[in-house]
């Protein structure tokens, strides 16, 4: 059950730059070339703001651990999931990956007037959309809930709670659309950082809700679990106001319109329908998964969640932003009819990803258990906590690269106007999923869905690079197995020096409050240590580039 590719957090650089125009004179090669080197450091603004937003999330995940027991958040993490899943539908898979593409061409050829209009009439579009769509929410979420969740029948109360947890949550989507439009909006004008930065005030308002409301909700017979769906729509309307001052200062500040006869518009509704039927299967996984994991006893669904969100702390931290920050430049080059730079920055991408992916899966593997623990060992969560999370974290860290590489591959297609070979992987891909969730669940409960969560991600990652192969056979495939083997390498031998380290730290004598932090701690740094020392070792060119980047950086604020 891999997850789609997205590309929803669009950087300062080339803010304001006016891209050229199909009138003007073009030099594919140089301006791709530089547009490459420039991924990395767009992706890198990106990835700045999703660390951010990524440790305020494990800090909201270690409050709500802490503070409510694990048949409560069974409960929220199953409503939370339902409008979750319709953002993916109708805001940040489906639509950024249609209208960013869409709007760059307008722009490339139009010039931003033409864009800034189809904005405009996008934006008009989807308030109808998101607002009839959340009502229907709201009216429908015992249906909703019964599809997510019917083995919460078997626990008094439990599934009740859902519903109404899930009708106040459910509003949730109206923000998350507009942010998405908004951020697709910022990206074909290079600006990245404000809609890097502002899902971080998300994870900021649910850590205030939960800390602040449940005594003043008791006090009013008000089940104190609602205080977090009050925190996610807090933190996603401020999302959309943090976004409006840079969306004025890029152009897209006019009034909106509402025109569906736009050849543009239809365009972008073109590209959404084959899109949504792809992300409609992702869905029917989601739900199979929750049902399932519904089905597996209390603490199932948060044992599979906790886990999930360690994985998709790399995942959004650099997957994520570099598939952000290369769709412009592949949207551009396809408009350019550049079929060579599109394979080339496609394969530069792949290489940054593994380099990253790599790592993280070993990492994750090799500390599963003192990452659980210094993550969330405190409070209500305990020992039985632990052991669930950990050996779901297992399985699903495997993922962690086979993710990584279909968020770099997906993008491609969408680039080259391919939407349908991605919708029928996907089907291939619920299929797996299926398949092995049956043949698991009996035997090993939340950890066999993580087990066809991982597996059904390989049989996506191998059939998309099959497919695009034949589209870019020109994809500098050797170049990106020699880098992913050295990665390979480091990583293998990084993993075993950080379980030993993390082991001898156990022996440590524990200080109050961080002793279940020391493990992690001596683990991560001697993991980094080792990862750098033998890619230096073989010579591992994304090694070389990131790290003299980093270098030049600290040279120049030191001067």
């Amino acid at each position: 059950m891999a997850k789609p590719a997205t590309t929803d957090r669009p950087s300062e650089e080339g803010a304001g730059a006016t891209p050229p125009t199909s009138e003007a004179p073009l030099e594919p090669t140089s301006d791709a070339s530089r547009d490459r080197r420039a991924i990395a450091k767009r992706a890198g603004v990106v990835g700045l703001g999703t660390l951010l937003s990524r440790v305020l999330g494990l800090a909201r995940d270690l409050v709500f651990a802490a503070l409510f027991p694990r048949g409560e958040t069974d409960l929220f993490f199953v409503a939370f999931t339902i409008p979750n899943a319709l953002r993916q539908l109708l805001a940040e898979g489906a639509l950024s990956a249609s209208f960013v593409p869409v709007l760059a061409q307008v722009e490339e050829r139009r010039g931003p007037r033409a864009a800034e209009a189809l904005y405009a009439k996008l934006r008009g579009a989807m308030w109808i959309v998101l607002i009839a769509t959340s009502a229907l929410g709201v009216a429908g979420a015992p249906w909703l809930c019964e599809l997510f969740a019917a083995g919460f029948h078997a626990r008094a109360g439990a599934f009740d709670k859902t519903v109404a947890i899930t009708r106040v949550v459910f509003p949730y989507l109206l923000f998350m659309g507009l942010a998405a439009l908004g951020a697709g909006a910022l990206q074909t004008r290079r600006r990245f950082a404000v809609a890097a930065f502002a899902p971080g005030l998300l994870n900021v308002a649910m850590i205030a809700c939960a800390l602040a409301l449940p005594p003043l909700f008791v006090a009013r017979g008000v089940d104190p679990i609602l205080a977090l769906a009050v925190g996610a729509l807090v933190g996603g309307a401020l999302q959309v106001l943090a976004q409006l001052p840079e969306l004025r200062r890029a152009g897209f500040g006019g009034a909106l319109r509402i025109d569906v006869r736009d050849d543009d518009v239809r365009e972008v509704v073109r590209r959404i329908l084959p899109m949504t039927l792809g992300l409609m299967i992702y869905e029917i996984d989601l739900v199979l998964s929750r049902r399932f994991l519904s089905e597996c006893g209390e603490g199932a669904n948060s044992y599979f969640y906790y886990a999930q969100r360690l994985c998709d702390f790399p995942q959004g931290v650099f997957s994520l932003a570099l598939a952000t920050a290369t769709l412009p430049s592949l949207a551009s080059l396809v408009a350019r009819g550049d079929r060579r730079e599109v394979a080339k920055t496609a394969a530069h991408a792949l290489r940054l990803a593994l380099f990253v992916a790599l790592p993280a899966t070993a990492l994750l593997v090799a500390l599963a258990r003192p990452i659980v623990i210094g993550a969330f060992a405190r409070g209500a969560f305990d020992a039985a906590s632990v052991e669930g999370t950990t050996r779901a974290l297992w399985v699903q860290a495997l993922g962690v690269v086979l993710v990584a590489v279909v968020r770099q591959v997906v993008p491609v297609f969408y680039a080259l106007g391919n939407t349908r070979t991605p919708v029928l992987i996907s089907g291939l891909d619920l299929m797996a999923f299926i398949a092995i969730a049956l043949s698991l669940r009996g035997t090993l409960g939340h950890v066999g869905i993580s087990w066809a969560v991982t597996g059904s991600s390989f049989v996506q990652m191998a059939l998309l690079l099959v497919a695009l192969r034949r589209l870019l056979p020109d994809l500098h495939a050797r170049d990106v197995a020699k880098s992913a083997l050295k990665s390979a390498i480091a990583s293998i031998v990084a993993a075993l020096v950080a379980f030993y380290a993390a082991a001898a730290a156990t022996s440590l004598p524990r200080l109050p409050h961080v002793g279940g932090l020391l493990p992690v701690t001596a683990g991560g740094i001697a993991f980094a240590l080792a990862f750098l020392t033998v890619g230096r070792a073989v010579g591992h060119e994304e090694q070389r580039q990131l790290v003299g980047a980093v270098m030049r950086r600290v040279r120049r604020a030191r001067a």
